[in-house]
């Protein structure tokens, strides 16, 4: 007699745009920005063939990765057009750097990255529990993060084992019943194309909030991603969109774009 394994029920990609540096004088970013795209497990090949079909609209090489910025925004605009239609939810988490109080905290070794991928995954796992029952699968979720160079999973892995341990005893509101350590790893954009929506959708977000050099912010793929972004009975900020550390008053009066479409 054979048994049939049940896997999970979700696919999420994880990637970020900005950087994590501090020298705001030297061209850091003053945005940092991760993305979670967020696929129902049994329709995971869908994310596979919404590349391919922005690939064929664009006349782009098959099999090479996607890369957002690379994009002239004449092509950023289909694409996230697509990804907007798509059976998937995003959610961002979006830093501005020069508002941290205390930064130093933030410089040492991947703080940042892992610090706010708690953010991040709370708000997947919210969204997996309250959608599990309609999926199939053992109701957890299969955590695909983009390969960073030089950094270790492992120790990501081994942080999010304490934060478990600290449930209950700290602020963290990560479902574990939804996320398991055992289930992170990491891929590159071409090996996993959902990790192209993911940089499209973290891209999209940071040219939002980010000013060019000549002082201007592009809001139209953040106005377009509307459909997929997480909310909760149609509150937006806070769950698809959260913002660190400015309050609601804040973003909503540097963003026009969060007034219009995301209050």
């Amino acid at each position: 007699m054979t048994t049939t394994s049940i896997g999970p029920s979700f696919v999420v990609y994880i990637d970020e745009s900005g950087d994590e540096g501090f020298s705001f004088h030297k061209g850091s970013s003053e945005w940092f920005i991760l993305s979670a795209v967020i696929t129902p497990k049994e329709r995971d090949i869908e994310t596979v063939k919404l590349v391919d079909t922005v690939r064929m609209q664009l006349g782009r090489p098959d099999k090479k990765p996607l890369h957002f910025r690379k994009l002239r925004h004449e092509h950023r605009v289909p694409y996230v057009s697509q990804i907007a239609k798509a059976n998937l939810r995003c959610i961002s988490v979006l830093v501005h750097k020069p508002s941290i109080n205390a930064p130093e905290t933030f410089q040492k070794r991947y703080r940042l990255y892992f610090y706010f991928t708690r953010y991040l995954l709370e708000r997947v796992s919210w969204i997996c529990r309250d959608q599990r029952k309609h999926n199939v699968g053992d109701g957890t979720a299969e955590i695909v993060f983009s390969n960073r160079s030089g950094m270790s999973y492992d120790e990501l892995k081994d942080y999010f084992s304490r934060l478990k341990s600290w449930t209950g005893i700290y602020a963290v509101q990560i479902d574990w019943s939804v996320i398991n350590e055992d289930k992170i790893m990491a891929y590159t954009a071409g090996s996993r194309m959902g990790l192209q929506i993911a940089d499209a959708v973290a891209s999209s977000f940071y040219y939002a909030v980010e000013p060019s050099q000549y002082g201007y912010m592009e809001e139209k793929y953040a106005q377009l991603l509307k459909p997929v972004v997480y909310h909760r009975r149609g509150r937006y900020l806070g769950y698809g969109l959260k913002f660190w550390p400015w309050n609601e008053d804040e973003v909503v009066k540097h963003f026009e774009w969060v007034q219009k479409h995301y209050k």
